[in-house]
């Protein structure tokens, strides 16, 4: 059943100043600096937990492959979504691996593969697909008993991946603006006129503020994100238009400003394939990187000139992730780099690492 704003908007503002006592930490799991899903040699799929090496603290089986996850900010648990358009999220005790509860999507959605807790961890929020009504939708879940407790509009088509701000009372949310419906499969229905943003979303559901790109550029999609400390919002986008004029898949934006693509040559942004799938800040937040595993590239970006500066190959690459500041990434090959400096490769196993690696601690 969903919960209208104007009956629960109380309800959910004071769950979300609430503070909780921490039950079971991440350090008694091992201390993971990530979370990665990945396919196994025999072609099962699990959730690992990933030091800042690439070493694996614990591993956990998944029903079907998984795309990204959620940590909780306190206790060892973990929700692992379904790649889209999975219709499964799966919340997972990292400590005993057993599986506390399933979330299913309402009768005529499907998750995008996102979520994020609140700042205690009380809430946790699903990007979602309303797919008869051609709209996006953020979930709102009891993550206590992870009861479905409301739902608001996304602010837009395609609400892909979703971040809490450091305020700890905004999220923003990644409009790619694609329409699809899974009658359809994975049939882009909507590119002449899709609209992609960001939304900048109370924790309540109200529209604080949304951007677009420059009008030429409605057909690049924005799909994940990374945000900073002081608020800078990093996004990867994915170009929907011919590959000879790919543009840059690497965008940064902090609010009460236009978005901007950071600049790259025009073969650099062939080289990318018009695909960034995974961004993130490095070196202390002055650096961005953005992955594209059809290019077998990471392009690595100076964040005050907005300018892309260098470029590292690596095949099938995608997951990005920052451990004491340096860069790491995983590759569709089970390769566990250290992306920062020479590139080497700390850690290969038998997997093919999924699209991202999730941070399960900021350090």
């Amino acid at each position: 059943m969903v919960i209208e704003m104007a009956t629960r908007r109380g309800f959910l503002a004071g769950l979300a100043a609430c503070t909780l006592t921490p039950v079971a930490g991440w350090a008694k799991v091992g201390g993971p600096a990530f979370l990665s899903a990945a396919r196994a040699s025999d072609n099962s799929y699990h959730l690992f937990g990933l030091t800042g090496q690439g070493e694996s603290v614990f591993h956990i089986p998944l029903p079907a492959r998984g795309h990204a996850a959620a940590a909780h900010p306190d206790r060892a648990e973990a929700v692992a979504f379904a790649r889209r358009p999975g219709r499964f999220a799966v919340v997972l005790n990292c400590a005993s691996g057993a599986a506390l509860a399933e979330l299913n999507a309402p009768e005529g959605r499907h998750f995008y593969g996102h979520g994020a807790f609140s700042s205690a961890g009380e809430l946790l929020f699903t990007t979602e697909n309303d797919f008869e009504n051609a709209r996006g939708v953020i979930g709102v879940w009891d993550a206590w008993t992870y009861d479905r407790i409301g739902e608001f509009q996304s602010g837009g088509i395609g609400p892909h991946d979703i971040r809490l701000m450091p305020d700890g009372q905004t999220l923003v949310v990644a409009n790619g603006g694609i329409e699809t419906h899974p009658d359809s499969g994975r049939t882009k229905l909507n590119l002449p006129f899709m609209q992609p943003n960001l939304t900048y979303l109370s924790v309540e559901g109200d529209v604080l503020e949304q951007v677009e790109l420059a009008s030429e550029m409605h057909m690049n999609s924005i799909r994940h994100l990374d945000v900073r400390m002081d608020g800078l919002v990093g996004f990867a986008t994915q170009w929907q238009g011919g590959r000879a004029d790919s543009p840059s898949v690497i965008g940064l934006h902090r609010r009460g400003d236009s978005p901007k693509l950071v600049n790259v040559g025009r073969d650099q942004a062939r080289a990318m394939d018009g695909y960034g799938g995974s961004v993130a800040f490095y070196d202390g937040g002055v650096r961005i990187a953005v992955s594209s595993p059809r290019g077998g590239v990471v392009q690595l970006g100076d964040v005050s000139s907005c300018v892309v500066d260098g470029q590292l190959h690596m095949p099938d690459v995608c997951g990005l992730g920052v451990s004491r500041g340096a860069l790491r990434t995983t590759t569709g090959s089970g390769a566990f780099w250290a992306a920062t400096g020479k590139p080497k490769i700390l850690n290969e196993q038998p997997l093919a690492w999924d699209n991202h690696l999730v941070r399960v601690s900021r350090d």
